[in-house]
């Protein structure tokens, strides 16, 4: 960060009660700045059976901007996140699609409503995201990856606006997570040793099976083998099974393999074996890509379709304005239409935006 630049911008520093914000405020302390912070509100209705983990959040918010000196907002985007990102979720999946909530939850929420309550009285956003951004010779801002590959978060801010980027600020992007720790333990930071949370942002304990049937219940049909046709058992609704699942489905006889769906007959089709082809797909359409800042010429690309720290070589086909096909060099397990793929640079340094899967 450079400082004198800094001095001089009004900073909003969006904190959650986690360990990677809190270094964040932090890391401006350090260089005498107390940003105002910011701590989103946006947990599922007030019902104990969520036991919802929010209280203990904005706690921990709550004692870091103490330590440093800050002023701590609450913005409540209760009501914008389950009409925006809940509905978006539930559209999705119902449509045998896998969908990515924390991928809009960046986009319509943290750097979108917020932005509209309060954050547009501001000039930089600051989050706890690993990962990076660098001017180019022509001025324009791109989103880089993180040097911790486990821990980039990249893919999940591929669907932001050229608006929202060039307002971000991801202050400890340049540092690994054991870094991030040391930091923590170092300053004696309230959330030091706390776990990193799992799964979407707000949901505490809570399984994304059990969301998921809260909205839209079960729906009971076969499950085939698609090899032989055989009924081998019953699911109790597509939307609670991935392409490319192998955990968790229950089924004697395994291991089984999730490798379709058919919505419209409302059967799941599975595979047996401990690594079956079907379970692979080397090519695959993409549509509707979003480009974070400019479409790129190069077809040579990396990409990944899940958050894991592996980026796979390929080539792009166009085939529309915003739409191609992915080459890949290898073949890819549990490709899924809905899923986002993540195209980055061949060097996967620059991540260049994402687009739908629509296999």
């Amino acid at each position: 960060m450079n400082i004198e630049e800094l001095k001089d911008k009004r900073i909003a520093v969006l904190l959650s009660g986690g360990v990677d914000s809190s270094v964040v405020v932090y890391e401006f302390a350090r260089i005498g700045l107390h940003p105002d912070c910011f701590y989103i509100k946006i947990g599922p209705e007030e019902d104990a059976e969520w036991d919802c983990s929010s209280e203990e959040d904005l706690e921990m918010a709550t004692a870091v901007a103490h330590k440093y000196g800050c002023k701590l907002e609450v913005i409540d985007c209760h009501k914008e996140y389950w009409n925006q990102v809940t509905t978006y979720t539930m559209e999705k999946v119902r449509a045998g699609l896998t969908p990515n909530p924390d991928v809009m939850c960046n986009r319509l929420i943290k750097f979108g409503a917020f932005d509209e309550k309060r954050g547009h009285d501001y000039d930089l956003i600051a989050t706890g995201h690993y990962a990076q951004t660098e001017i180019d010779e022509l001025g324009r801002k791109w989103l880089c990856t993180s040097p911790d590959p486990v821990k980039d978060q990249t893919d999940f801010l591929a669907q932001i606006y050229d608006w929202q980027l060039r307002k971000a600020l991801f202050p400890i992007g340049h540092y690994v997570k054991d870094e991030v720790r040391q930091i923590a333990e170092r300053e004696h930071l309230v959330n030091a040793r706390r776990k990193d949370s799992q799964g979407i942002c707000f949901l505490g304990k809570i399984s994304y099976n059990d969301y998921i049937r809260r909205y839209l219940g079960e729906q009971p049909g076969d499950v085939i083998e698609l090899e032989t046709g055989k009924r081998i058992g019953e699911h109790k609704g597509l939307w609670f099974h991935t392409i490319g699942q192998r955990k968790g489905m229950g089924f004697g006889g395994g291991p089984w393999f999730v490798v379709k769906k058919d919505v419209a007959n409302n059967i799941l089709y599975v595979s047996h074996g401990y690594d079956p082809e079907t379970a692979y797909k080397q090519d695959f359409p993409v549509h509707d890509f979003h480009w974070l800042v400019t479409k790129c010429p190069d077809p040579n690309v990396t990409f990944k379709i899940r958050h894991t720290p592996e980026y796979h070589p390929a080539t792009l086909e166009w085939t529309g304005e915003n739409t191609f096909v992915v080459h890949s060099k290898e073949k890819i397990h549990g490709v899924a239409p809905g899923q986002f793929c993540v195209i980055y640079d061949a060097n996967h340094h620059r991540c260049l935006g994402s687009g739908e899967i629509t296999v």
